[in-house]
């Protein structure tokens, strides 16, 4: 691979990451804005109870972009609600404002600030400020903005603009020792436009990031990834699925193999992301058309092909010690994929094959890789709760065969047929619903490390 190559495929992965991750963020505050609220439409979080020996309680410093050119809009950025329970024979007062204000009140005056708080009284962080002034009642100072004061249980609402604010609370008299359960609350109509912002730069980035890893890893001339024409060295079905049992095989190194490959996982996964992009744009292409671009073609093989080898290596198979080339070529190694081309593909089959066609080979293939072992199991103290675990067929083969080959230090060439074979059906069908191919894949278990021959024709009839 050359220099520039290597560089789009390093910064394609950290991009993918980037973007995927700002997706994430998106997605997961859509899911707290539906599910988190309170039925008034606030966030609320846990009471908490707070104490101090000295004067006053403050938070620490809001901060919401008070100089010229900060991002956040103008207006009303959140509303608050700051719930405050006392001793009935206390009288609390509970004040917002502005953050210099707040200060210059308390300077020389000791106080604790709350860095963070939690409902279990004894993780809540406090910051000792100390001083030897005695402050003035807080309820005599004209420079909050909103504040509220009384025995028992007391509430303060404030609709929070752009400034840096500072929440206060104190004993009324502005007396030492102060003891109160709180619990706070926000409401803000910018979440959603936030997330969704977050989710169209996400994709942005995840798109630019597969452009670029495609880039990277797209080959040209004499080693560009090229898949058979039609018929060509394939057996009884246009996709040609082989691996070649490596004859002394380590007994242990199949227990770190998953970490060994972590390399090939990361781009692998964003060979996929590129791999889904370019199967849609081939759908249009195949509708429109009738033919699937040729450079797509080979580029979506190189994916399979990549795919395979590496799980061949690990576990899918763990059929070779021989580490996995880093290329999309079909080249020399135990593990080898290619699907014939073909040069004309139904445009009315591409509308249904992927989703309708292909559903009972879903549910088959699901059997092997995800769906075959399902255990029920009560948590313990809990009275609905289930733990549900589960198993393919083929990851359950690897295992035993991984097991058998410790002990033994040989892994049953028996066992290696049949896994063969139901990988072969996996890929069969995958290269059938990402619209490679219009034959139908067989429901037919070819085991064995290398595809069946093609059935030869029967012999011309006498006369």
């Amino acid at each position: 691979m050359r220099t520039g190559k290597i560089a789009s495929l390093i910064v394609g992965i950290l991009v993918g990451l980037v973007g995927l991750a700002i997706v994430f963020g998106g997605i997961v505050l859509l899911w707290a804005n539906q599910t988190q609220r309170t039925a008034d439409g606030f966030f609320e979080t846990s009471r908490a109870t707070l104490f101090t020996e000295s004067y006053a309680l403050t938070s620490d410093e809001i901060d919401l972009g008070s100089q010229p050119g900060d991002w956040f809009p103008s207006g009303r950025l959140a509303e608050i609600r700051l719930e405050v329970e006392s001793d009935p024979d206390t009288s609390v007062f509970i004040g917002i404002g502005p953050e210099t204000e707040v200060d210059d009140y308390l300077d020389g005056v000791a106080h604790s600030e709350v860095v963070r708080f939690r409902s279990d009284p004894d993780d809540v962080t406090y910051r000792d400020v100390p001083g030897e002034d005695t402050p003035t009642p807080p309820g005599d100072q004209g420079f909050w903005a909103a504040s509220v004061e009384g025995a028992g249980t007391q509430v303060l609402t404030f609709d929070l603009e752009q400034g840096r604010w500072a929440v206060v609370v104190m004993n009324a008299d502005a007396s030492s020792s102060v003891a109160v359960n709180a619990s706070a609350a926000a409401k803000t109509d910018l979440l959603v436009p936030i997330a969704t912002a977050l989710i169209v730069g996400g994709l942005i980035l995840t798109v630019i990031a597969a452009v670029l890893i495609v880039v990277g890893v797209a080959g040209g001339g004499e080693h560009a990834p090229m898949a058979s024409p039609a018929g060509e060295g394939f057996g009884q079905y246009p996709v040609r699925l082989e691996g070649r049992l490596d004859p002394e095989l380590s007994r242990w190194l199949w227990l770190i193999k998953w970490a060994l490959a972590l390399p090939h996982y990361l781009i692998v996964g964003f060979l996929w992301i590129g791999f889904a992009l370019l199967t849609v744009v081939a759908w249009f292409a195949i509708l429109f058309t009738g033919r699937y671009p040729r450079a797509i073609f080979d580029f979506n093989v190189g994916v399979m092909r990549w795919t395979w080898r590496v799980t061949y290596y690990s576990y899918s198979a763990l059929g070779t010690d021989q580490y996995p080339p880093f290329t999309l070529a079909d080249v020399d190694y135990p593990a080898r994929f290619d699907v014939a081309y073909p040069e004309r593909l139904s445009r009315g089959l591409v509308l249904v094959k992927w989703w309708l066609l292909a559903i009972p080979h879903y549910l088959i293939i699901g059997l092997f890789t995800s769906g075959l072992v399902w255990s029920n199991t009560e948590l313990e103290g809990t009275g609905d709760g289930v733990l549900q675990i589960g198993g393919g067929l083929i990851g359950i083969l690897v295992l035993i065969a991984a097991v058998v080959l410790t002990f033994t230090g040989r892994y049953p060439q028996g066992l290696f047929d049949l896994i063969m074979g139901l990988n072969r059906w996996v890929y069969r069908v995958l290269a059938y619903a990402t619209l490679m191919r219009d034959e139908y894949p067989p429901f037919r278990l070819d085991t064995g490390g290398s595809d069946p021959e093609p059935t030869p024709p029967p012999p011309p009839s006498a006369g």
